[in-house]
């Protein structure tokens, strides 16, 4: 029997953005254990990252109107997950959390990166409007040019610029 979903209408509908906040929200809690002496340091670097995800899934929603700036946002907030874990990591070896701890949070944030590549590597599922990409082609779906984003940046949206820009 298949699971009946909701539409995902706000980005606090999505699952991936549901797992971020409780492993987010778990990371907070856990940090109120860490010496005040890491309180400017990776208690704060670690609450930092494990937002950040959060909040970057939140942006991708609202930028789903264009490919290129869906998935810098979701860029981003997969590079937060992965700065979360090492940051979970050190807080082991320094031993202000159990490696039970860690490993549980670390799965968290490995199911958390894995819904963040699949939605990625397939953002034609979650774009939305005439602004989507053809896959293989420098047109839009619409016929229309290209978002300023895309003129700049060219396809990935990675920051190189295209020739045309750099004349």
């Amino acid at each position: 029997m298949s699971e009946i979903r909701k539409p995902v209408r706000h980005f606090r509908d999505l699952e991936v953005y549901q797992n971020a906040l409780r492993v987010g929200l778990r990371v907070f809690s856990l940090t109120k254990r860490f010496p005040s002496e890491e309180r400017f340091a990776l208690t704060d670097q670690i609450r930092r990252s494990s937002r950040s995800v959060c909040a970057n899934i939140a942006e991708a929603w609202r930028k789903r109107r264009y490919t290129a700036a869906f998935v810098a946002k979701l860029n981003d907030a997969e590079g937060e997950a992965a700065e979360t874990q090492v940051h979970i990591e050190f807080a082991l070896h320094h031993q202000y959390v159990g490696e039970a701890e860690f490993r549980e949070i670390d799965d968290e944030y490995e199911r958390v990166l894995g819904q963040l590549v699949r939605m990625i590597d397939h953002p034609e599922k979650w774009v939305v409007g005439a602004r989507m990409r053809i896959e293989g082609k420098g047109e839009r779906a619409s016929g229309g040019e290209q978002c300023e984003t895309e003129r700049r940046f060219g396809e990935r949206g990675t920051g190189a610029r295209t020739e045309r820009d750099r004349k």
